[in-house]
């Protein structure tokens, strides 16, 4: 193998939010173990830990249609919450335990303002991860996963705080 498949994989998304304030959209993200209201997966609960602590760890799970259609399978993760800081408005977790080919994997989800008032205006969310190589996957597969996410993420938290207000 060259060296090209030993190298770590790094990418970032990020999504403007026009309407909600950094300190909006904060709590949503900040609430580790409800990521399945934001982003398409079935489940996601507390395993061990407390809220809002680093060492929080979460199962997230999601079924997928397999190769055909009377195939499902159980896609899942135990996720670790590294860091979390309220002020910054940002947190890491990394994937430990999972069926979907992490060895390595260590994301960062920022929440920034676009002003300098945190609480007026839009702000963007950043999702960016360093991580090992999957087998049978492209590092632009990842990239498009994440992407993906995030835009689900965005319109999420922008439909729950119109309902809020």
């Amino acid at each position: 193998m060259g060296e090209e498949s030993k190298a770590k994989w790094e990418g970032k998304a990020i999504v403007e939010l026009a309407e909600n304030s950094a300190e909006q959209v904060w709590p949503y993200i900040e609430d580790f173990c409800n990521i399945h209201k934001l982003i398409p997966i079935d489940i996601c609960y507390k395993v061990e830990g407390m809220q809002g602590q680093p060492g929080l760890i979460r199962y997230c799970a999601t079924t997928i249609k397999g190769d055909d259609a009377e195939t499902t399978l159980m896609n899942w993760a135990k996720e670790k919450l590294l860091s979390i800081d309220p002020v910054q408005r940002c947190l890491s977790y990394e994937v430990n335990e999972n069926n979907m080919g992490f060895k390595s994997y260590v994301a960062t989800v920022k929440v920034l303002a676009i002003n300098e008032d945190a609480k007026v205006g839009g702000c963007k969310i950043e999702w960016g991860f360093v991580s090992d190589p999957m087998e049978g996957w492209r590092l632009q597969d990842l990239n498009s996963f994440i992407d993906s996410h995030l835009q689900v993420m965005a319109k999420n938290i922008e439909a729950a705080s119109s309902e809020a207000t």
